[in-house]
């Protein structure tokens, strides 16, 4: 696994994965919705009707105030109350209801969204993975995709709820008397001066947010998958200060969106105030007038003043829906992303042999990493590179596994250029098997059967006494169905490796690269861990980066590489004899000054 060291200012910005805009996340969202249109009409009826339901009481005390004005007996009183508690009854059952279909509504949009987004993200180019990085990645399919949860089933039923209580009590407003509603209306152009206020200073703001947080996870993630290399060179400190550094640039954005909201909501208030007050002077000059009822001014004032709690509650809801928005704006760009363009192989190499000519690379506008490599490996031949830390090992192992396309040369399988190969028939014939492996959550037998599904127990068994792991795995308390992964049982970085190698056999790919695949093993297992990638590799195509120099001795053929150039070639002997550069790694590996 590789560490990233450096300092936060020396590094380079990342390249994330697209945003849709406001419109492409719409189309998404119509999209879905039309999917499934009995959920959604059954969900806005529901919720239209507990709405007028609860727009009876405000109307039936304003009669109440008419019938107490001329005179009314009890009888009038009992009747406006029963009718008052049948209305409260029917609005409380159908606002359940109502919300629990938008609810189950936004749930089964946000499932099928998911779906989507982890088929676009697993379904990624190699090398698009490995320049995002993790953080983006996870923070999508983890924090958006929850923001997005979470936005449907809170901010879903009440911001359908408040969106038609506006809309009916502005209607009911109207139906006592058309003055009345206007009235009410000159509050509008107020609230569209905040909303014009508000809405292009802050979309901006929660895009940084959600940007912000991903940056935060990539930090958490990469010191925490590389915690024993960054105790090994001492840079707890160094990692720490730049977690700190991005969860702080993520508070102080998120400071930041508040202080604009509370802003916003003090514009909201002034709108409340401008328009309730017109309703009780327009009010007081038609009852004066004798044109309407005390009643009816009454029950407009009390609509006017219902208007609050929606339109509150849509402005309260406004922090999370612009939060679910710009979370859903990154959804949708992981999910409208093109698919890789379809490769057609013009015709299937003629043998497992590779030959990169005239390799150069540069990662985005850094330094150049390997200039003008050279390297052939024959059918079945096995090659180790070798070198120091940054001499271009494993970009080279990278590019020869068809996972980093190189800035110059071609790389051929069996005389065949990798550019002309579908991606999938690639992985088919090349297998990349790191340091950095996985042990998925379930079985043991589930997790060997992700490299071929309908293979049998006996053949697992086989595959596990090929890399020597047979013994321990009958030593599990469940043997092959013992569960393993997270909140299970805990293979050592030893064991994890030797399952690695086994799903590699399983695969069977013609060319195998292994890129210090054994370096994780401490010294007592580690001659054990590379005679089982020996064997799990026997008459592959195979090229080793070693990081012990064993596996260098037992490589048909040496390569050793410097500053990005190889400098050497050789079998282990010859290398020794030459008395070169391969000569001096040897002697501080075996301690030697012979």
């Amino acid at each position: 696994m590789t560490t990233t060291l450096e300092t936060t200012q020396s590094e380079p910005e990342r390249q994330l994965l697209p945003v849709a805009t406001a419109g492409q996340t719409w189309k998404l969202m119509r999209q879905e919705l039309i999917g499934h249109p009995a959920l959604v009409i059954l969900a806005i009826v529901t919720m239209a009707a507990a709405t007028g339901a609860g727009l009876v009481a405000p109307w039936m005390l304003g009669v109440l105030v008419d019938q107490v004005n001329d005179g009314g007996d009890l009888s009038d009183v009992i009747t406006v109350v029963v009718v008052l508690v049948i209305a409260a009854i029917v609005s409380a059952i159908l606002t359940g209801v109502g919300s629990a279909l938008v609810a189950r509504t936004g749930n089964t949009i946000v499932a099928r969204l998911r779906e989507r987004v982890l088929h676009k993200t697993l379904n990624l180019p190699t090398a698009t993975s490995e320049r995002v990085g993790t953080g983006d990645l996870l923070s999508r399919v983890g924090d958006d995709v929850s923001e997005v949860s979470e936005g449907f089933i809170r901010v879903g039923p009440q911001a359908v709820s408040s969106g038609l209580m506006v809309v009916l009590t502005g209607a009911g407003l109207f139906a006592l008397d058309w003055r009345l509603g206007l009235a009410g209306v000159i509050a509008i152009p107020a609230y569209i001066m905040g909303l014009r206020w508000y809405l292009p200073r802050s979309a901006p703001y929660y895009a940084r947010e959600r940007v912000a947080m991903g940056e935060r996870s990539h930090a958490l993630v990469g010191s925490l998958r590389g915690a024993e290399t960054v105790r090994a060179y001492r840079l707890e400190e160094r990692h720490i200060a730049e977690i700190d550094n991005r969860s702080a640039a993520a508070m102080n954005v998120s400071i930041d969106v508040f202080a604009l909201f509370t802003r916003f909501a003090s514009r909201s208030n002034r709108a409340e105030c401008i328009g309730l007050v017109a309703v009780l002077m327009v009010g007081f000059f038609l009852v004066d007038a004798d044109l309407v009822t005390v009643g009816a001014v009454t029950a407009a004032a009390l609509y006017f003043h219902r208007l609050f709690n929606p339109l509150g509650g849509l402005i309260m809801v406004f922090d999370d829906v612009q939060s679910t928005g710009a979370s859903l704006a990154r959804l949708a760009g992981v999910v409208q992303m093109p698919d890789p363009p379809t490769v057609e192989a013009q015709r299937d190499p003629a043998d497992p042999g590779l030959d990169l000519a005239r390799i150069t690379h540069r990662y985005e506008d850094g330094p150049t990493v390997l200039s003008d490599v050279d390297l052939t490996v024959a059918p079945g031949e096995r090659v180790a590179l070798v070198g120091a830390s940054g001499a271009g090992k494993t970009t080279l192992a990278g590019i020869a596994a068809g996972i980093i396309a190189p800035s110059a040369g071609t790389v051929r399988l069996g005389g065949v250029d990798l550019t002309g190969l579908p991606e999938s028939e690639i992985r088919r014939r090349i297998c990349l098997l790191s340091q950095e492996v996985h042990v998925f959550s379930g079985s043991l037998a589930q997790d060997l059967r992700l490299a071929r599904p309908d293979v049998d127990d006996g053949t697992l068994w086989s595959v596990l006494a090929l890399v020597d792991a047979d013994s321990w795995v009958k030593a599990l308390p469940e043997g092959l169905d013992t569960r393993v992964g997270d909140n299970a049982h805990q293979l050592t970085a030893s064991q994890a490796q030797q399952i690695a190698l086994a799903r590699l056999v399983l695969a069977d790919p013609e060319v195998v690269i292994l890129d210090e695949a054994t370096a994780e093993a401490g010294s007592a297992g580690a001659r054990r861990l590379e005679e089982a990638a020996a064997s799990a590799t026997d008459g592959r195509t195979t090229i080793v980066v070693a990081h012990r120099l064993t596996q260098a001795q037992q490589a048909d053929r040496v390569v050793v590489m410097d500053a990005g150039r190889i400098v050497e070639v050789g079998s282990h002997t010859e290398l020794l004899a030459a008395d070169g550069r391969y000569h001096q790694l040897w002697q501080s590996w075996t301690g030697t000054t012979e």
